[in-house]
């Protein structure tokens, strides 16, 4: 059996025991004391006791007194500084010994971070019996902002399909789930002010494959579904370019009146919406109202990439409508990079960095006006560009992307330059033009996301890409046991005992 406490993102403190490992049995009770059914902590209660039965295969139970007895996984809120916790909202401890675990943290988001590292600390013996080597483990977040984009414009995520990518984002500790809703090709959220959108221009995706769209229901219960395991969902609308499927399900926004051709092919940059158009105005300030009003999130995408054939001046106008409508309903705007140009962006505006072809001035200098900036430089965290030049899926325009490019880089290097304290966190992005299915989605997403995930989350340094491999070892078991297909980069160290 490996000795390698294989959690990932590598925690600040791990220090193993020289004690016998905790097993889960009979008598493994989760306990959350003094609590009642409001408890904050209670949540992350049900998570463990739903973990610990489902490997056990017996029910765990969940209760309010301390039974005093071996066996107790105790889950508690405490004050960050009384208990000595790392510095961080999301800080957490785990402590295993022979008889009982603790998972204490300093806010609920911790606790499901305890949770999840309880989960990848979990191991099944030959004989069937579960165990958890006996350690102690403190962590906090680099970042706060640990993301990925989804791009379910282009090929349609089903709800139980985002359901499962939700669950490894939860698994790696990310806590942003940013899903590209529209684009030339479909728009996939039904809004209220304006339902010929997905009526018109939602049933297909690229290439004439099926398509579908997000009611309200599923909407929402995504959203829950995410806050459960500490993800917040950032809806994107992209405007002005990437905006045929609306053009296509409203005339009005077109030049000539006439409702644009549906469109499914993978070309860029040659939709666009007018300012000078009556109905883009109130176009933009409905969708962004409904968007706002239908997230609880601070964040609402704005877009603005990509825009190719429009005026300086005329981008700022739309841009600027976009933005108005996002902050008049009490959130916080997101936009890609193309938004670094424009004068006096909303304070507290958050630039998604991506195209890191380009010179860093203009970057250095929105921030310094106020903006902050998630990075996601395409040649490091684009995880649907392929491994190498034999990968099935994926395209290359920003070369290709194995494990170890996701894994050894520095964030504060992207951007030279940039304020202390501008960069916000880190964002993979997966875009789906040439992803279908569910198994095409893990397999661009893993074993990469997790690379990113430990960029985004674990203390600057070198990168030991030796030392990811080895831990990662005893994921790509776990993957195989859930059932999803993913790729063995020949710079993992698959199937080796690396004890």
């Amino acid at each position: 059996m490996s000795d390698v406490i294989a959690v990932v993102p590598q925690p600040l403190v791990v220090e193993p025991a020289d004690l016998a490992p905790y097993v889960v049995g009979p008598a493994t009770v989760v306990v959350v004391p003094g609590a009642d059914a409001d408890d904050p902590a209670l949540p992350a209660a049900v998570l463990v006791a739903d973990l610990l039965g489902r490997a056990a295969g017996h029910a765990v139970q969940v209760r309010f007194e301390d039974p005093g007895v071996p066996g107790a996984v105790r889950v508690r809120l405490a004050d960050g500084e009384q208990a000595g916790l790392p510095a961080g909202d999301e800080a957490y401890r785990v402590l295993v010994g022979p008889d009982e675990v603790l998972l204490e943290a300093r806010c609920a988001e911790g606790l499901v971070h305890a949770v999840v590292t309880l989960r990848q600390l979990l191991r099944e013996l030959p004989d069937g019996r579960l165990e958890v080597p006996a350690v102690r483990i403190e962590d906090a977040p680099r970042y706060a902002w640990r993301g990925l984009t989804l791009d379910v414009a282009r090929h349609f995520v089903s709800v139980p399909d985002l359901k499962v990518v939700i669950g490894l984002l939860a698994h790696y500790k990310l806590n942003v789930l940013h899903l590209h809703l529209t684009d030339d090709q479909a728009w996939r959220l039904d809004v209220p002010s304006r339902p010929e959108l997905v009526r018109r221009s939602s049933a297909r995706s690229v290439d004439g494959d099926p398509g579908g769209h997000y009611s309200a229901a599923d909407w929402e219960d995504l959203l829950a579904f995410a806050h459960a395991r500490g993800i917040r969902v950032v809806p994107e609308i992209d405007v002005p370019g990437h905006v045929n499927a609306a053009q296509h399900a409203y005339g009005e926004l077109t030049p000539t009146g006439e409702p644009a051709e549906e469109y499914l092919g993978i070309g860029v940059g040659f939709s666009r919406l007018h300012a000078d158009l009556p109905a883009t105005r109130p176009f933009l300030e409905d969708v962004f109202a409904d968007v706002a009003r239908m997230t609880p999130g601070e964040h609402v995408h704005v877009g603005g990439d990509e825009v190719l054939t429009m005026e300086p001046e005329e981008y700022a106008r739309l841009v600027r409508t976009a933005l108005e409508a996002v902050t008049a309903h009490g959130k916080t705007p997101v936009g890609w990079q193309e938004l670094a140009h424009v004068p006096d962006l909303p304070p507290g505006t958050v630039v998604q960095f991506w195209d890191d072809r380009v010179e860093p001035e203009p970057f250095v200098a929105a921030a310094r006006a106020g903006a902050r900036f998630v990075l996601s430089p395409a040649s490091r965290v684009y995880l649907d560009m392929k491994y190498d030049a034999d990968s099935p899926l994926g395209l290359e325009w920003a070369g290709h992307v194995d494990l170890a490019d996701a894994y050894c880089w520095e964030p504060e290097d992207v951007l030279p330059g940039l304020p202390p304290g501008a960069v916000l966190g880190v964002e993979a992005a997966l875009w789906t033009e040439t992803l279908r299915t569910l198994d095409d989605l893990t397999t661009m997403l893993l074993p990469r996301l997790a690379a990113v995930a430990e960029v985004a989350w674990s203390a600057p340094g070198p990168r030991d890409l030796d030392d990811l491999t080895r831990r990662l070892t005893a994921h790509g078991d776990f993957w195989d046991r859930l059932g999803l297909a993913w790729y063995r980069s020949p710079q993992g160290r698959w199937g080796e005992r690396v004890g």
